[in-house]
């Protein structure tokens, strides 16, 4: 059985999914799985998989009958996964080498955590432009407030995900599927930490903020008034629920500056 089921959403990605393949095979830690589940990709994804699959037995290719979603997807891998630990990754992303080194021994040194997130690198097509680094333990505060993890950096215990269903597939989740897991996983009671360290190259256009659907910011909007009462959050906090509503109204010109500003260098 391996130690680490590596879980990977395909969806027309072949532009850069032999980077993010390629940087899974050559992690310093070798004992993984790695399941790869296409959505339904009408490129050469499929194809690009079976190339590594036929080549590396730790890779397993699952399909989707037709595209169903990123939180779909994901829990498609997680029903075949046998590992001890769920990593995920992204088809646009490229991890460190030592990426899986690192989290599974912190992981398995710190028994009180069961998310394990790391500093990550913004890039896009003309190279790295940005860095968010934001070590230390997250509370509940810290989790509705929006300095979570970046969820393609993350290893999470299995029996902890399994705990909580896995992820949400109702509409009503939009595309804050990991937010929403965030919030279950502490609900239950489980903490998480933030490595100190960039050890994935996260892919982020640098106007991708502003291109985000406002239905998907109306979405984050409901869920943020919702898991602040569930999590305990002091009424208070309220007002932080309408930030992505706000957000979206802004002209792009200033989320795309305050964007960059943001990540220009490192945050602790």
């Amino acid at each position: 059985m391996p130690e680490i089921s590596v879980i990977m959403g395909v969806y027309n990605g072949a532009k850069k999914l032999k980077y993010a393949i390629e940087s899974i095979q050559n992690q310093t830690f070798k004992d993984f799985e790695f399941i790869i589940c296409d959505d339904g990709s009408s490129d050469e994804s499929v194809n690009i998989v079976k190339k590594y699959a036929y080549e590396d037995e730790r890779i397993v290719l699952l399909e989707n009958p037709r595209n169903m979603g990123l939180a779909m997807t994901l829990n498609n891998c997680l029903e075949v996964a046998k590992g001890k630990y769920i990593a995920r990754m992204d088809d646009d992303d490229k991890a460190h080498p030592t990426r899986f080194e690192k989290q599974f021994n912190f992981l398995e040194s710190h028994k009180e955590y069961a998310i394990l997130g790391t500093g990550r690198n913004m890039y896009d097509d003309d190279g790295v432009w940005g860095q968010s680094i934001r070590e230390g333990e997250r509370s509940k505060l810290d989790i509705y407030l929006g300095r979570t993890f970046a969820h393609p950096s993350v290893m999470m215990h299995k029996d902890a995900v399994q705990q909580v269903n896995g992820y949400s597939t109702s509409p009503d989740i939009g595309r804050t599927e990991d937010f929403d897991l965030w919030c279950k996983l502490y609900f239950k009671g489980y903490k998480g930490f933030n490595l100190g360290e960039a050890l994935i190259d996260y892919y982020e256009a640098r106007d991708s903020y502003s291109k985000r659907k406002y239905k998907y910011r109306v979405c984050e909007y409901k869920l943020k008034k919702r898991w602040r009462k569930q999590l305990g959050i002091p009424w208070k906090y309220d007002l932080y629920a309408y930030r992505p509503l706000l957000v979206g109204m802004l002209p792009t010109s200033i989320l795309m500056n305050h964007h960059e500003k943001r990540f220009a260098k490192k945050h602790s």
